[in-house]
């Protein structure tokens, strides 16, 4: 079993040690932070776009496709009551000359996605003492 540190620096942050990187957190001013570092659950919502990213990057790089004007774009849907998230759209942003031929795989592969992948079959989380 993996294990990661979790540790409290001061005031409302929260640091995880992982894989030799120490990743910040902080809640927002209206929340009793700094805001000096991300909240850890947009961290979580980052790591959605950032690993699809990866997995478009990745393509593009593998076929000598440009990369410099493709984005990302995603959009949250918040069930009203819960305020709880109910869909993340991606929608992967390319130039006018990008292949018409490729799009399809694009999809296919950024569909690949880890992170996506272990929200469709979540693992299961333990708390304890």
């Amino acid at each position: 079993m993996a294990k990661r540190n979790i540790s409290f620096p001061g005031g409302k942050k929260v640091d995880a040690d992982y894989k030799g990187f120490t990743i910040k957190t902080d809640q927002h001013i209206r929340e009793g932070g700094e805001g000096a570092a991300p909240e850890p659950f947009s961290l979580f919502i980052a790591s959605i776009g950032t690993c699809t990213g990866l997995y478009v990057l990745s393509f593009c790089q593998k076929r000598n496709i440009p990369t410099d004007n493709i984005t990302l774009l995603l959009q949250l849907e918040k069930n009203k009551e819960t305020h709880m998230i109910e869909k993340i759209s991606i929608k992967i942003q390319v130039p006018e000359d990008f292949p018409e031929s490729y799009k399809k795989a694009v999809l296919k592969t950024a569909n690949l996605c880890t992170v996506k992948k272990h929200l469709e079959k979540p693992p299961e989380i333990e708390i304890f003492f």
